[in-house]
């Protein structure tokens, strides 16, 4: 094979890789016509407390509407499954009270009750503050097999969880500070 068709059918490879990525993500993101899914999460109060269950609507934008709310990084790490640099990200070393909140919708994730230093560089926690508020997936990418985290209400990217966290749980949720907002406990 000579270099110019070693070039040349590297080029047509990672073209079509940029063509099948473009369009995964444009169907991924696309808005749904119709009324919106309802789904349950649980209301926390500004001081942690569980309020409740409820109903609501599923909040579906287009990238363009996630673009004009969000930063570029939230909105890359958010919608798009990016992942920010370890130890860039402003909760890995955090240490105030409160709840941390879907940086895109607002809902309920996690407290800082269940946050410990994983050393990994990213805000780890070994609890969501309501099951019901995230939802869990498996993720193939890079050829590994791992399960990725997105909030209930919006389908925020936020991290991983992993099987290596401390007790009461083993697990380690591995959030993206980017995909936070925290709120001081009232």
């Amino acid at each position: 094979m000579t270099r110019r068709v070693f070039i040349a059918l590297s080029a047509c490879t990672l073209g079509a890789i940029g063509i099948f990525r473009f369009r995964k993500a444009g169907a991924a993101h696309a808005v749904a016509a119709g009324p919106p899914e309802i789904v349950t999460i649980v209301e926390f109060s500004k001081d942690g407390k569980r309020i409740g269950a409820v109903q609501v609507p599923k909040i579906v934008k287009s990238d363009a509407e996630w673009r004009e709310q969000l930063d570029r990084t939230t909105f890359d790490v958010t919608r798009h499954a990016d992942t920010e640099i370890a130890f860039s990200g402003q909760y890995d070393d955090f240490r105030e009270n409160g709840l941390f909140r879907c940086a895109c919708c607002k809902t309920a994730l996690f407290s800082s009750e269940t946050k410990f230093d994983s050393g990994t560089g990213w805000p780890s926690f070994w609890a969501p503050i309501a099951k019901e508020n995230v939802v869990e997936t498996e993720d193939r990418s890079f050829g590994i097999s791992r399960t990725a985290v997105a909030c209930r209400r919006c389908d925020a990217h936020l991290g991983h969880v992993f099987d290596d966290g401390p007790e009461p749980t083993g697990l380690r949720y591995c959030m993206n500070s980017a995909a936070l907002a925290f709120e001081k406990f009232a």
